[in-house]
Order: structure tokens, then sequence, then C-alpha cells
């Protein structure tokens, strides 16, 4: 129970030995605070969590590793400044004779590597490597600990397709080995391909766990939200309207290179490729984030200024919503209060609490943002209502130009139709909306038209009625960066 509010309640959960389950819903469904209480990490008000027949105390996570229970949080546990030896080894070093046995840990650590096909040098420093690298020596620590259950929470929200399926076979690995696997996604085409056993939730309750053959998307997604989801969203038919923005010769050394891109009134532009592309870097460099980038900008027909700072892209009427929540959010703070961060008053000479609660709701209700939680800290919120604080804040500048970065990552089915939704009628009201994310399929629902980015480069640009505007043909045209950009009209 958290504040009153009861998070879990009589959720019965029966993982067997050796199979990889899964455990799905929507956001404030009830699945990591299960986790926690799996794995220790939270206490519980009532019923039992046993591990091989033993029953555990609770709030202890180190007698659940006792009994060969690890989980790998959405936090990653790792120690920046340490090798990646030294961090598989965090907690549990080998000694003799009082003194630290590298020559055995060196070999064991290159022993787990081989085991689990992980190419990651033992004397790398972990601050270099990617997230995707680190979660690897973060479950080869556990296996190191002679682990029989792991236990993973949202492993692939931060990681690209590419990094996803090096996660997927080494856990196929594990399983192989007998090791059992319990773990959360959002990512539902994942859980259907991997899981042995999945089990719903809703508002804090089990409400169907079946083997993953009595499973497919519709009705994994019925029993998550409690009806039917024909479909997360349509781009609609409304008529575009002038060119809002016109960028060219966009290049950042090393990075980005001669990047051209139009956007006009009503218009959603998608933007994909690869980890590595540079479409990230290029929201960026329209934003003001990346100091070192230079083009040319015009904006409703206007040259202006390149932006070197985020607040000179504001000023302009162009406002990034950026991939991280948790680094564009002031946690410890209500929803209201983010909403006029940096904007105290909306100008008005004296503080009106009631008139910024007032605005703050109706933007917040326009992403379907329930306006009653504005009041609670966003660290309680679920990632969802997070990404509608976040969306509902940047609207509240009133830009011409959205630039939007990975909308959906980590929320759920729901939030998801309502987030792309919102996102179609910000362009039916007039703002040119430009996006980018991992999940393709989601871009393209919604898009007017998609650039397809390699090596800091637009190597296709494709419009909704071009029959290569599907799935295979921008992942072929991703991965064969030799194409010459061709404009469509």
């Amino acid at each position: 129970m958290f504040s009153g509010a009861v998070a879990v309640q009589g959720a019965d959960l029966t993982v067997r030995s050796g199979e990889v389950h899964a455990l799905v819903g929507e956001n404030g469904a009830g699945k990591s605070t299960l986790l926690g209480m799996i794995s220790g990490r939270l206490g519980v008000d009532g019923g039992t969590v046993e591990v091989f027949g033993r029953r555990l105390r609770g709030a202890d996570p180190r007698e659940s590793r006792e009994h060969g229970l690890v989980t790998v949080y959405q936090e990653l546990t790792m120690v920046p400044g340490l090798s990646a030896e030294a961090n598989v080894f965090l907690g549990q070093t080998r000694t003799r004779r009082g003194l630290l046995d590298r020559r055995w840990m060196r070999r064991r650590y290159l022993e787990l590597c081989e085991e689990l096909d992980v190419h990651v040098p033992p004397d790398a420093t972990v601050r270099a490597l990617s997230v995707s690298q680190q979660q690897m020596l973060e479950i080869m620590r556990g296996v190191q600990s002679d682990a029989r259950i792991v236990v993973l929470d949202e492993p692939t929200a931060a990681l690209a397709e590419h990094e996803r399926e090096t996660l997927y076979r080494v856990l196929r690995t594990l399983t192989a080995r007998g090791t059992t696997i319990v773990f959360v996604s959002h990512n539902l085409d994942e859980v259907l391909d991997l899981s042995d056993t999945i089990t719903v939730l809703r508002d804090g309750a089990v409400v169907r766990s079946a083997a993953r053959s009595e499973w497919t998307r519709p009705t994994l997604i019925e029993h998550m939200v409690g009806r039917a989801v024909d479909k997360l969203a349509d781009r609609g038919s409304h008529p575009l309207g002038a060119e809002v923005l016109h960028v060219e010769d966009v290049n950042l050394p090393g990075v980005l290179s001669d990047i051209a891109m139009t956007a006009r009134a009503g218009e959603i532009v998608g933007l994909w490729g690869l980890v590595g592309s540079g479409r990230t870097t290029f929201l960026r460099s329209l934003a003001g984030a990346e100091p070192a980038s230079r083009g040319v900008l015009r904006l409703r027909g206007e040259e202006r200024s390149w932006p070197g700072r985020v607040r000179h892209s504001v000023d302009a009427g162009v406002v990034m919503v950026p991939e991280s929540r948790k680094q564009a959010l002031v946690l410890g703070m209500d929803g209201a209060s983010n909403y006029w961060l940096g904007r105290p008053g909306g100008g008005r000479p004296f503080l009106d609490r009631g008139a910024e609660r007032a605005e703050a709701g109706r933007t917040g209700e326009f992403f379907a943002f329930d306006r009653r939680r504005l009041g609670e800290p966003v660290r309680n919120l679920s990632g969802g209502n997070q990404q509608k604080v976040l969306l509902a804040k940047w609207a509240g500048h009133r830009p011409d130009v959205f630039l939007i970065d990975e909308p959906t990552r980590g929320i759920d089915i729901g939030a998801k139709a309502e987030v792309l939704t919102s996102l179609v009628r910000l362009a039916e009201e007039g703002a040119a909306v430009v996006v980018t994310s991992s999940e393709l399929e989601e871009v393209l629902a919604i898009a007017n038209r998609l650039l397809v980015f390699a090596h800091g480069r637009v190597v296709r640009e494709i419009s909704a009625d071009d029959p290569e505007f599907t799935v295979d043909a921008v992942v072929h045209h991703g991965f064969s960066p030799g194409e010459k950009h061709e404009p469509a009209h």
C-alpha cells in the first residue's frame, strides 16, 4: 500500500522452474510492485512469497539473493568509474589468503563472457559502455552469484532493436541452462516471442495467467485494458497548411552531414533510423541542444539564426520533448508545478495558483491526463502519466513546432494509444510535429512523411501514400545507407 492506495491485492502467481514467465499490464497495474515483493525490495502487508518452497521474510534483498533470486531493475546498479570485471564481482569478490584473487576473477569473467556470448573487455570502464552492455554485466553478476531465478524489470525499454536481439540471445542461453526468467515488459511482441507463460495484471490484481499458446496480441491487450483496442492511432485526414519549418545544410562534425527537412502546419514528420543513425542528434540540433551544430533555418518563411541554446529555440516557437522523462521532470514536484516550471505565472505580474492549476489541468486533459492527479508528486505517477505531464509542459509554451523524441518508450498499450492520438490532435490544431521513435509501426501509423536516417544522413524520404511506406521497406533503406536522398512531394 502506498499513500493509502493498494498497489497489489490478492495476487496469486506461480512460476515454474526453468520457464520464461512474463508479467504484463498497463502502467500502475502493479507489475513492478509485485516484482519488488518477490525480490525483497518491498515488504508485503499480507500473503507470502516462497522461492523453491522456502518462505521469505520479505523486505530483504540479501535474503532473496541467498535463495538464488537476482533482480535486474530498469535503473541499473553499475558503478560507472569501475571496470566491467569489477562490476561483475561487486560485493562478491574472491580472496585468497586475505588478498584479492585477481587471476581467478579474470578467468571467471572470461568464462562468463564465453558462456553468454558477451563481448565486453574486462578492463573497459562501465561509463563508456552502452545500456545493453551494462545490462549484460548485471546479468553476468547474477549468474556469477549462482542465480537460479533472474527477474528483469523492463529489460528492453532503453534498448534499440539490435541491442534487444543481443539480450534475447543471452536470455535463451540462460533458459537452456535451466535458469528461470521472470520479466516485465510493455513490448507485447517480445512477450509473445520469448515467454512460456504470461500473466496479466490490472488494478493490482491478476486477471489471467496462462500458457503462451493461449494468448494472442488482441487478447493480451483486451485483458490489460479491459476492452478491445483495434489500433493505436490514425494520422487522420485533415488538410495541411503552409510550410512552418525549413532547415537545410544541417551539419555536426563527425555526426550529421547536409541534412534538409521541411514541415508544414498540421503535418507529422517521422524520423527513423538505427542507433547511431543521427536522428536524435538531428532533433537536438534543431532544439538548440547541440551548440556545435550548424545549418540554415527558416520559420514561417522568415530566416532565423541557427539556435545555439535551447532557450533560443523555445523563444522562436520550437520545443523539444526529450526521451528521458526522469531528466526532464522534477520528480519531487507535482504535475502542476512541473507544467509551470520556468514560466512562473505565465507572464502575469502576480501569482495566481488557481489560474495556474486550471490551465495546467486543461492542457493535461488534452493529452488524456486526469487533472485530479495534478497535485501528486510526479515520481508517484506511471510512466504513461509522466509522459503526458511532459507533453503538457511543453505544449504550454504554445509552440509552432514540436520535436518529440521516443514519446511511447516504456509506457503501456493504453497510454501509447492516448499519447499517439494526442500528437495527431496537435497536428489537427495546426502544429508541425516532428517525431522519432524506435517503434517504427507507431511512427508509420501517424506520420504524413518519413525520413530514414543512416550514418548521419537522410537516405530516403517517403510519403504516406508511397507503396514503400511499410515497415519492411523502411528497414531495408535503414540498412542500405548508400541510397540517395529522394524528396517526397
